[in-house]
């Protein structure tokens, strides 16, 4: 108990010390992790700690995180995704393995070997790769979902590899054969879990059916099964037994993969594809996310307290020319890929530089490798090394395409921007799901609008449907010259970024100061910041909507509808006279809990509601608005006549 309860706080503490300071510095929670485990491992290796054991434990966590990524991704998503699925990934793989090898037995490999090799070093981590595409918001764009197509297809072609890898065996040619099992626990585990695969003994056509039911028994379980068990669990109202439904779930998929021989990280995410439409798909993920977070953090530590550093030492210049060559092989076999696949721009260098390194279940392909006497156990030392070395490398490829590649692009422009031959005098920056609501109505109305978007993929959906967009960043002065920002009547700046939204707002302001700008604010801050930018028509984006949640909530609650508009409409009115206060004590160089007048400000004003509200009996709740004639009679019934069919 002593050592488990020490193991565990040692691992605990060094993640939480480790991350955070990682994550000031801009270099990631992954990276942190990986840290942590390089500063414990000499702790680990003076307490005798078997770190490849708890490193398959924490493999689990990969399990759960493609589960989470299936909740994410409907059938109709999946199904319109096969083209890079199959293609991008298969050609990776594929592509990726044939250089591989070919460099391996230029080196002096067997071809075996070198075949081996190249399958191992073909894939890429699932585990990295995904966190932190997710943690930096580039999950949605071109070059993430073009990433998670090939990671999926890895995942897939390791069945087939563990089919495969075992033909390729020659004894002859390991160092010891008798050391395959003893050098611990790859070798031991790799033939557990063999035991365990009911279609190992199976003719081929034997095999296709048992595979081919446990996968029709997730697909049919998880359609008409989960609704039912999940309603009873919930009836309990207990939510620590919902908890453990969920990992039972979870474990249950897992090890009927795991069974009929496939890769458990496959089951769970068709599981999760099939429970995408589910009332219960965020409760789902909300039980599922914290084991999964807590296992990924454990087994990035478990890379960096498993490299061997006398080994590294021995042969540093090997093993880090091997590392470097790898990563910039298969750099340039997914910068090729990406051009053939026509992704463009930033997208095809996120997309080159995110799936450069090893993976994962190249730990997993090398111990059931030497356990088959495919590769001998010095090699696999040796790669052993160059894999968790490129992982640990990842994260700098990450800030390479953050702080050198994307600014550039940034500034020169992913593609050459659209000729823009609209005469449109209102401009709008941005068509997501705010400025495409804006230019609908402004058109609806007869006006004319020139729409700037930056997003090439959403744009040619858009055309399809016959909207008229150009393509181009709308903070590139010349471009804005070219949609006419001079004859403009009004700018809407509705793109996504608070930062970008206020550097195009000072400089619309600096250049063009008589021209209207409607802004968009993603939050408080962001509404002081873009006053002191001099823009004074701001909205937030999620204001307007929440604030009729409100009245709604107000309605249901038995309040009559004119009386719930009427607060709807004070509340409004208070709420934009406090930002329009504290909007003139804003310090944009000072932080606002070290800006003394704002504090004091924020505070008189929330003496002054309070006040209001509890010392005067609700006089916020009485006050009527001035601006607004009281309905007579026939507007009453006509109120609760349209609240009935917004209800109904």
């Amino acid at each position: 108990m002593t050592e488990f309860l020490l193991l565990a706080f040692v691992f605990l503490i060094s993640g939480v010390i480790a991350v955070p300071v990682a994550s000031r510095f801009g270099l990631g929670s992954v990276l942190g992790y990986l840290i942590a485990g390089i500063v414990i491992s000499p702790l680990l290796h003076a307490l005798d700690v078997d770190v490849i054991s708890i490193q398959h434990f924490a493999e689990f966590g990969v399990v759960m995180m493609l589960f989470l990524v299936g909740l994410e991704l409907e059938p109709a998503i999946l199904w319109a995704m096969r083209a890079k699925l199959l293609g991008l990934g298969g050609l990776q793989v594929g592509l990726t393995t044939v250089l591989v090898m070919l460099i391996a037995m230029a080196l002096g490999q067997p071809w075996t070997i070198a075949l081996a090799i190249g399958l191992v070093l073909a894939l890429s981590s699932t585990a990295i790769v995904l966190q932190t595409l997710n943690e930096k918001g580039l999950m949605k764009s071109d070059g993430g979902q073009s990433g998670f197509s090939v990671l999926l297809f890895q995942d897939i072609a390791v069945i087939p590899m563990l089919a495969f890898i075992p033909l390729l065996a020659v004894p002859e040619l390991m160092d010891v054969t008798s050391e395959s099992g003893a050098h611990g626990g790859h070798a031991g585990d790799a033939h557990h879990e063999l035991d365990l695969n009911i279609v190992a003994g199976l003719q081929g056509w034997q095999a296709a059916l048992v595979t081919a039911a446990a996968i029709g028994a997730v697909i049919l379980g998880g359609t008409y099964l989960t609704r039912p068990i999940f309603r009873y669990i919930a009836m309990a109202g207990l939510r620590e037994l919902f908890v453990a439904t969920a990992l039972l779930f979870v474990i249950g998929i897992a090890l009927l993969m795991m069974v009929v021989g496939l890769s458990p990280a496959l089951g769970t995410f068709l599981a999760g594809v099939v429970l995408a439409n589910s009332e219960y798909r965020h409760e789902l993920e909300s039980d599922i996310d914290p084991f999964r977070g807590l296992l990924l953090g454990l087994f990035f530590i478990t890379v960096g307290a498993g490299i061997n550093f006398a080994l590294l030492y021995d042969s540093f210049a090997s093993v880090i020319g091997l590392t470097l060559g790898l990563i910039a092989l298969k750099f340039a076999v997914l910068l090729l890929l990406a051009k053939l696949f026509k992704i463009q721009g930033t997208n095809q260098w996120l997309f080159s530089l995110c799936l450069a390194q090893a993976g994962e279940f190249g730990f997993v392909l090398l111990s059931f490798t030497v356990a088959n006497q495919v590769i001998p156990q010095s090699i696999a030392d040796q790669l052993l090394l160059v894999v968790a070395l490129s992982m640990l490398l990842t994260p700098a490829l990450f800030i390479i395409y953050e702080k050198f590649i994307q600014p550039r692009f940034t500034a020169a422009g992913d593609r050459q921007a659209d000729e823009i031959d609209d005469d449109g005098d209102i401009i709008i920056a941005g068509h997501g799901r705010f400025g495409g609501i804006v230019n609908r109505m402004l058109r609806s109305a007869g006006y004319s609008t020139t729409v700037l978007d930056y997003s090439a993929s959403h744009l040619e959906i858009l055309r399809k449907f016959g909207f008229k967009l150009f393509y181009g960043d709308a903070t590139r002065p010349d471009l804005l010259h070219a949609a006419g920002i001079e004859k403009a009547r009004l700018f809407v700046v509705a793109i996504d970024g608070q930062e970008q939204i206020t550097e195009l707002v000072k400089y619309i302001r600096k250049h063009h100061p008589d021209l209207p700008v409607i802004a968009r604010a993603v939050n408080r801050s962001h509404v002081h910041e873009l006053y002191a930018a001099g823009c004074r028509e701001i909205i937030r984006d999620t204001f307007d909507s929440s604030v009729r949640t409100g009245r709604t909530a107000f309605e249901v609650l038995g309040i009559h509808p004119f009386q719930a508009e009427l607060l709807a409409r004070k509340f409004t009115e208070d709420d934009r006279h406090i930002l329009k206060e504290m909007a003139q004590v804003y310090d944009p160089d000072t932080p606002n809990h070290e800006n003394l007048a704002y504090v004091e400000k924020s505070r008189s004003l929330m003496e002054e509601r309070e006040a209001q509200i509890f010392g005067k009996g609700a006089v916020f709740s009485a006050e009527s608005d001035s601006g607004w004639v009281p309905p007579g009679k026939r507007d009453v019934v006509a109120i609760e006549a349209d609240s009935l069919k917004e209800h109904y």
